[in-house]
């Protein structure tokens, strides 16, 4: 009975993050783990920023003119 809960659990965080993230999306918020793992793997040599730099970045992205991706 406890590992059917453990499993449960597990199950229901995996879909509870998923459903945040598609959430995230829908609205246009920027998704700061996903910038964490393209900045590992894209750019491991450059530190990334944190977590309230990023998302006042990408509002600054976003809204202001003369947008640019680094990719």
């Amino acid at each position: 009975m406890w590992r059917w809960m453990r499993v449960s659990a597990r199950v229901a965080r995996r879909g509870w993050r998923l459903a945040a993230r598609m959430a995230r999306l829908a609205i246009g918020l920027p998704d700061y783990e996903a910038y964490l793992a393209h900045m590992r793997e894209c750019h491991p040599e450059r530190p990334p920023m944190d977590r309230t730099a990023f998302f006042a970045e990408r509002l600054n992205a976003r809204y202001a003119k003369g947008r640019s991706r680094c990719c």
